[in-house]
């Protein structure tokens, strides 16, 4: 296939879907003949993917991989910032932990040993060289001027990789004029050169209506709108934005079986409830509140970046007694990750990896011990469950004081497997069925997913100007 140029998603905010774009459009690429590959330099998630090879990247690109066709690996995503407070991250390296870094020490000061820009690029490079086209994805908003210097991940990438930008505006939120002429304006002129088109996204009502606004902006900005992208609520692609999150239920519906996930302040890998959050008989929803805990059919503690610092936290606010309480009236109760920690005797921390809190007792549902530990844990795995080989994955730091991968007694289930709650099997064994949900696996669901999205894109963007813009000299 004719050597493309590399196309890079930047917004003029977070959660504009630069993701789901980037993912539609590696989808795209694979059905029209080539063989994509997604990039972000650097990514800030709590949501993150173990790779075949037992490394860690951002959720984003491992689902853009799957659209893709791919397995995911390191170069996908070279540097993984987790936040583990208001200011500080753990910085992963190439699928590693670093450690934590500060805010300040990270953005202003940078590390003295380690090159990131460098690393990032090289990163890139390999990539590139292997796959055709790279489909990249900036961060957050363009138009942060003030970290401009700093900035690994939106322009000075696509500098680097000589990439055509596409500016990605989310008219749902309102503002979209001010924010994409903003966005554009704001760039120094080497910069502006590089935006070759703008997407509206998330459009509702009738598109007719929009004509005049997109001539307007063209007007305005002197680049192309390729499309006006609607708003769809039929299409399931994992996402991993903590903006995401906020706008999942809230509450109790009756006539379903209501599944309370326990809303932790360091909530990771929410995607783990997706699967289930689509049963049709099912209202998962996600809380802190005590009396939404005690009214769910069953609960889970998910995984978390903080275990101590959550868990003090829901010793304070009443949670812990509330579940603690539940398991004792005969309610499940599922603890993944940190969750799994969680439900243990204790968690201790001699060494500070997490923090100042050395130790704390657990809520004593399950017979663990834990010990966190500077070394993390990423690899996927096979287990079985009820009869059947299921499928997941593992990121975690601190070690529990068991061999099983799953750990069960009456009412409660335990383990560090992401995406426990994926298979069938699992789902049909807590909700009493069999086979009712669907016949399909996850990976062919997730594919029908992809190219639902694919078309959906397809059918609003202007695909062929795209073409021609990346194959321009």
């Amino acid at each position: 296939m004719k050597k493309l140029h590399p196309l890079m998603f930047v917004g003029t905010g977070s959660d504009v879907g630069k993701s789901i774009l980037a993912a539609a459009f590696c989808r795209i690429f694979r059905q029209d003949g080539y063989a994509p590959a997604p990039f972000k330099a650097q990514n800030m998630a709590l949501n993150s993917y173990a790779t075949p090879d037992g490394f860690e990247i951002g959720r984003a690109q491992a689902v853009q991989a799957e659209a893709a066709g791919i397995p995911c690996e390191t170069d996908m995503n070279p540097l993984l910032l987790k936040p583990s407070s208001d200011h500080t991250s753990q910085v992963v390296l190439h699928g590693k932990p670093l450690g934590n870094k500060h805010a300040y020490d990270y953005w202003r000061r940078g590390c003295s040993d380690i090159d990131y820009r460098q690393e990032v690029c090289g990163a890139f490079d390999r990539l590139a060289a292997r796959y055709n086209p790279i489909v990249m994805e900036g961060a957050g908003s363009i138009s942060e001027i003030n970290l401009r210097a700093t900035d690994l991940v939106n322009l000075p990438m696509a500098r680097h990789a000589q990439a055509d930008v596409i500016l990605v505006g989310d008219i749902d939120r309102g503002g979209v004029f001010a924010s994409v002429y903003g966005s554009i304006a704001l760039q120094t002129p080497e910069d502006r050169k590089l935006i070759k088109g703008i997407i509206i996204n998330k459009f509702r009502g009738d598109m007719r209506l929009f004509d005049e606004g997109r001539r307007m902006l063209e007007d305005l900005c002197g680049v192309p709108v390729l499309g006006v992208v609607p708003y769809y609520k039929d299409i399931y692609i994992d996402e991993e934005d903590s903006v995401a999150l906020e706008q999942k239920r809230r509450q109790l519906i009756a006539g379903k079986v209501n599944v309370a996930v326990v809303l932790l302040r360091h909530i990771s890998n929410y995607t783990d409830f997706d699967t289930l959050e689509r049963h049709p008989r099912v209202n998962l929803f996600y809380t802190n509140n005590i009396s939404d805990l005690e009214q769910a059919d069953f609960i889970i503690l998910p995984g978390t970046k903080s275990t101590l610092d959550d868990l003090l936290e829901l010793r304070r606010n009443g949670c812990a007694q509330t579940i603690m309480r539940a398991h004792r009236d005969g309610k499940m109760v599922i603890g993944i990750c940190g969750g799994y920690q969680m439900l243990g005797l204790s968690v201790d921390d001699p060494d500070g990896v997490e923090g100042s809190i050395a130790s704390l007792p657990g809520l004593g549902l399950l017979p663990i011990h834990t010990t966190m530990s500077a070394e993390k844990t990423t690899r996927q795995v096979s287990f079985q469950f009820n009869g059947q080989t299921c499928q997941g994955y593992e990121i975690h730091q601190g070690v529990s004081d068991t061999d099983e991968m799953i750990m069960q007694t009456d009412h409660c289930i335990g383990t560090y497997i992401h995406g426990f709650l994926d298979n069938q099997s699992v789902i049909d064994y807590l909700l009493g069925t069999k086979q009712t949900f669907t016949a399909q696996d996850a990976d062919s669901f997730k594919n029908e997913q992809y190219n639902k999205l694919a078309a959906h894109v397809r059918q609003h963007v202007d695909i062929q100007r795209i073409y021609e813009i990346m194959s321009h000299d």
